[in-house]
């Protein structure tokens, strides 16, 4: 069990950059072609759906999200938006998935600590009721929260991608110490445990075994349960969770753009008729 933990927690460390084992290089991670890119990207509402599957019976073992409330599920751009329910708080689907959760409370009457339902308003909950029972069940570790996790490692999600479906068996003449793996796109430095010939490998060794399988995790929409599917729909859906308003942000930088193009015609315009008769 407590195996288990360290592993896990190790997860949270490798996508925050925690301390690698010496200054070292990771493989670049993949490039992936997701919708979400580019200046006119958006969010593929149905992967969205498959990667929160993927984080709901994988991730929230050990990782909250707790800067994202369920509402944001239903909100435009987001994984259960539906144009029918303009107010999020109305969405049935987000109300059954928030109920799904037991959130901790405090009785108003007796003061007591109570757990009830959760409702949409609510954020995504701790696995773990405190600091110090996170740290005890990961071996010492604290498991990060996720809510902007995409963001704040480089590569965003293809890095998250890449990591989870990276793992690797070691080459001939890497030692790899009990409870490690080797995966070529963690930071850290190879060198002191390399005895084979030539440079080093690239990457390092993580504590979490492989938490990908193959049908590990059942969509509902019958896209294939491959281990390469998983770890791309659940990068989708964590970098959602960090920029759930790409798409307004990217409506609005659109139209501004528009707006300065017509704003500078017609200031061109303008100069040209003030000017007109005035010798240069």
């Amino acid at each position: 069990m407590l195996r288990k933990g360290i592993a896990l927690a190790a997860l949270g460390l490798a996508l925050v950059g925690g301390p690698a084992l010496a200054a070292g290089g990771a493989a670049t991670p993949h490039h992936v072609d997701f919708s979400f890119k580019g200046p006119f990207g958006k969010f593929d509402q149905a992967q969205l759906q498959r990667g929160y599957k993927v984080y709901r019976e994988v991730c929230a073992a050990c990782h909250s999200m707790e800067l994202v409330s369920f509402r944001n599920l239903g909100q435009k751009g987001g994984p259960f938006y539906d144009p029918d329910y303009q107010n999020p708080n109305d969405n049935p689907y987000v109300k059954t998935i928030a109920a799904e959760y037991q959130i901790n409370d405090i009785d108003s009457e007796t003061g007591d600590v109570i757990q009830r339902p959760g409702t949409s308003a609510d954020a995504f909950p701790s696995p773990y009721p405190n600091e110090a029972a996170a740290r005890a069940g990961n071996g010492g570790a604290l498991p990060p929260d996720l809510s902007v996790m995409a963001k704040a490692r480089h590569h965003g999600a293809d890095y998250i991608y890449s990591l989870l479906s990276g793992y690797r068996e070691p080459p001939a003449g890497l030692t790899v110490s009990p409870g490690q793996y080797y995966n070529p796109y963690m930071a850290g430095d190879t060198t002191p445990f390399w005895t084979g010939e030539g440079h080093a490998p690239e990457g390092g060794f993580i504590a979490m075994p492989p938490q990908l399988a193959p049908d590990k995790v059942t969509f509902d929409d019958g896209t294939p349960s491959t281990i390469d599917q998983q770890a791309k729909d659940v990068a989708a859906f964590l970098y959602w969770a960090a920029e759930p308003k790409m798409e307004e942000r990217k409506a609005f930088g659109f139209g501004a753009m528009i707006y300065l193009v017509i704003f500078a015609g017609l200031l061109y315009a303008s100069y040209r008729r003030i000017w007109r008769n005035v010798a240069h």
